[in-house]
Parts: C-alpha cells; structure tokens; sequence
C-alpha cells in the first residue's frame, strides 16, 4: 500500500491524464451544446437572458413572450461565465476582437475546458480516494479512475459543452463530503459543501433534484450519531449551499420566464410535441424493453459500450455489508438515472454515445469496478482487465470519431464508428457552434493531433504516448512503494 503521500501523487497523475484526454477532443457543434453556448455569449456579449440574436443555430430553445431562450437549466452555462470573461478579456489585452469568429471558436473551446473537462478531473480525482476508502488496493482504485475517464461515455461528455459531465462531478463531489461529515470536525464546511454541489447539479439538470435530495439526507445520516448540535449545524450547512443554489436556478427562471416552471416547459408547440403530449414533459414509466436497451443495447447500451462496468454491479454487491448505507445511496443513484432514462420518450437522448440521461450512474459502477478487482482472483482479474482494454478502445474509437452518434442506426458504433476509425476518418463532426454566417464552414471538430499537422490515426499518437507515459509512471510509483 502506497503512503498517503504516494496515493496523492498517483492520484494527480490520474487527475492530469484525465483532464489532458478530456481537452484532447473538441466535438464541435450541435443543437445541446449550441443552445448553451447561445446563453454564454447572450450574457456576454448583450447582458441579456435571451437568445435571439444566436437562437438560428439550434432547436433545443424555450420561447416566450416573443423571444427565445436557452432550454437547459443554467447552472453549467454560469458556471463558465467567469472564465469565459477571463479569457475575453485577456483576448482585448493581447490586441484580438473577442466577437471574432476565430476567437467565438476559441472562446467554446476554453468553456469546455474550464466548465466541464476540469470539474470532470477532480471528479476522477474523488473517485480514486473514494474507491481506496470503501477498501479498494491501489491498483483497483487506479482501474477505477482510468476505465471512468477513458473507458466510458464519461470521456465524450467531458469533451462537449453538455451539462451531464458537471452533474456527474457534482453528484460524486456530494457524496464524497457526506461520507466525510461521518470523521469530520468540521460539518458545517463539509455539509455546506453537500448543499452546494448537489443543489448545483440540479441547477445544471432538473431530473438531479432527487438526488440531491437523497445525498442531503446521508450527509444527515452520516452525522447522526454525533449529537444534536452536530446535526444542526449539518442542517444549516447543507441548507445554505442547497438555498443558495436554490436562489440561483429560481432567479434565473423568474428573470427569463416570469416564474418558476422549468424551461424545458416553454417550447414552441410544434417543437418537440412529446413534451406536451407524453406524461410529464416526456416522461411517463419505466418501460423494461428500453431499460434493456438501456443497459445492454447495441445502440445506446452502457455494458455494450463498456463492459468492464459489469463488473462494478458484482463490486457494489459485495460492498454493501461493509458500508450498507452509502452502498444504498450508491445503488439508488445508479438505479434512479437508469429508470428515469428508460421512463422518457425520447429515451435515446438523440445524437449520443451510451445512456447520457444516466450519466450520473457511471461514476458509482466505476465505484464497483475497484471493489471488484480487489476480490476478484487472478484469473477473474485477467477477464477484468480485457474488459478494460476493450472499454477503453470502443471509447476512443467514437470519441476519436464522433461521440454523436445518429438516434436512427441500430448500432453505430458498429456500423459507422468502428469503418471510420480504421479509415482514419477523425472528429468528423462538420458542425459548429456558431452561427451558419459567421463558420462559413469553419470551426468544427478537432484533435489536438490534427493542430499540430497530424492526420488520421495519426493524430492519436501524442494521446497515447501520454497515456503510455503515464502508465510507465504509475508502475515506478508501484515498484517504489512495495
């Protein structure tokens, strides 16, 4: 076992080649991430809520009173606000007009980065302590926090301007400080630091507002037993990181829509009629066929796309007598997001790779996967670890490709993502994220291997020198420590 000083430096070495794989691929445009950078460069660049002057690009939009509006809850979108102007004005330092195409580009580029990809790293930082906690070795936790980055759907979310990747990092930030307030002196930062990051993953998707609720109620459980002073100050703590996201999301709904419905709510009526037309904006119950499809399909199926996660279901199982309550928790998040995925109309989320409305799930299979390894015999470890590899080579190959995969085909990574990898056909997304008049063709997908003059599988060679790096690393630090 390495010391706690050795866990830190294997864990930021994680946590880099994490956030260097998420910020490798830039998957361009298209109508989600179009309808939030719409709401970026509205509150920049005109102070303003609405969309109109963006809102051609995209048909994921709210409208109301005669002007348009993002559709998506806000918290990711405020969340880059502050690097976005950071870097908006450093562009004005350096001579460069910041409502330029070329820096409009650059400046989606950076949103990402800062607002989804980094918060993603810490995530895969909370991850692996979080694994070594419930008694994962090593090794097991280090399996973890690679197969979430680079063996699951987690790398494509991280390299788009979609809200899921934060939500994730949000939920797993929760639920790391709620098993903190149970060895913990200080609640009240630890409980504060609950309310906010599950009440932000909320105010970056309304279907997080259970799960909040639920990662309140263990950082409750977790301190119980210290007495009622403790317990108070754990209620206020969590009460004013969750009141103040609370005042965040509600103001922004009053302001744009003059009250408190969700945005999702304000669409035109021909635009995705399902929403008005099927249950609840679209979701109605849990149908088994697409829970399947879910889980095992070829098309958006998890354990299709990354099979080593299986193994995370067996880990789960086996944890729960050790830590019976955040195994609970664990296991209600993981099923909430699957029977809320398969209870939506559009339940294939449209242009997508795995189940992004399950997202959330992913981190606490990773969970799983550690525990697993950590019980499984050699050869049990050997089946883990194929599955790994093939985990993580499915993966690359979409992302590499495109992680929006067509809704229609019934197995795409099959029929168009594996053909155009082998053909050396990367980041085939055509689409950008700015208007039609100001891309002119321009400003779509990109590897950073393809900025430096590489071309076709070429241009993953500088990813996988870094992860073979990194790998050479990491069994330095193994040998060092035993």
């Amino acid at each position: 076992m390495l010391t706690t000083a050795g866990n830190w430096k294997a864990a930021t070495l994680l946590g880099l080649v994490s956030f260097v794989s998420f910020l490798y691929f830039y998957e361009g445009g298209g109508w989600n991430q179009n309808s939030r950078f719409d709401l970026l460069r509205a509150i920049l660049e005109h102070h303003t809520l609405q969309i109109d002057a963006y809102q051609e690009n995209t048909q994921d939009k709210a409208h109301f009173q005669g002007h348009y509006y993002s559709d998506k809850a806000p918290g990711l979108v405020f969340l880059a606000v502050p690097f976005a102007f950071a870097a908006r004005t450093g562009m004005r330092v350096v001579g460069v007009n910041p409502e330029s195409a070329e820096a409009e580009y650059a400046l989606s580029y950076i949103a990402v980065i800062c607002s989804v990809a980094l918060p993603t790293a810490f995530a895969t930082l909370c991850l692996f302590f979080l694994a070594l906690r419930f008694g994962a070795d090593l090794t097991g936790a280090s399996l973890a926090a690679a197969v979430f980055c680079v063996g699951t759907p987690i790398l494509a979310y991280a390299s788009l301007f979609w809200a899921h990747a934060l939500v994730v990092a949000c939920v797993l930030l929760a639920y790391a400080a709620a098993l903190k307030l149970g060895d913990n002196s200080h609640e009240f930062w630890w409980a504060l630091a609950v309310g906010l990051a599950a009440g932000w993953a909320t105010v970056t998707e309304y279907p997080a507002a259970p799960v909040s609720v639920v990662l309140a109620l263990l950082a409750l459980w977790q301190s119980w037993w210290k007495g009622t002073a403790v317990r108070w100050r754990v209620i206020a703590g969590v009460g004013v990181g969750a009141g103040f996201s609370a005042l965040v999301l509600f103001g922004y709904l009053h302001a744009a829509f003059g009250g408190f419905r969700p945005s999702y709510s304000y669409y035109d009526p021909q635009s995705f009629s399902f929403m008005q037309q099927q249950g609840y904006m679209g979701l109605t119950y849990p149908h088994p066929d697409r829970l399947l499809k879910l889980l095992f399909g070829c098309s958006r199926g998890l354990f299709f796309a990354s099979p080593i996660l299986l193994a995370g279901v067996a880990g789960l199982w086996g944890l729960r007598k050790r830590f019976p309550v955040p195994t609970l928790v664990a296991g209600l998040i993981v099923v909430y997001y699957f029977l809320f995925n398969a209870s939506f109309y559009w339940w294939k989320a449209g242009l997508t790779f795995g189940p992004r409305y399950a997202a959330a799930s992913i981190p606490f299979l990773c969970l799983g996967v550690a525990l697993a390894w950590t019980r499984a015999s050699l050869p049990w470890r050997r089946v883990m670890l194929v599955l790994g590899c093939w985990s993580v080579l499915l993966t690359l190959i979409v992302v590499a490709t495109s992680s929006q995969l067509a809704m229609q085909d019934s197995c795409p990574i099959v029929h168009s993502s594996w053909p155009a990898f082998w053909a050396g056909k990367m980041a085939m997304n055509g689409e950008s994220m700015l208007l039609a008049s100001e891309a002119r063709g321009g400003c779509a997908a990109f590897n950073l291997g393809q900025r430096i003059g590489l071309h076709g599988l070429a241009s993953l060679v500088p990813l996988l020198a870094i992860w073979g790096i990194a790998a050479g690393l990491w069994i330095r630090l193994r040998r060092r420590a035993t």
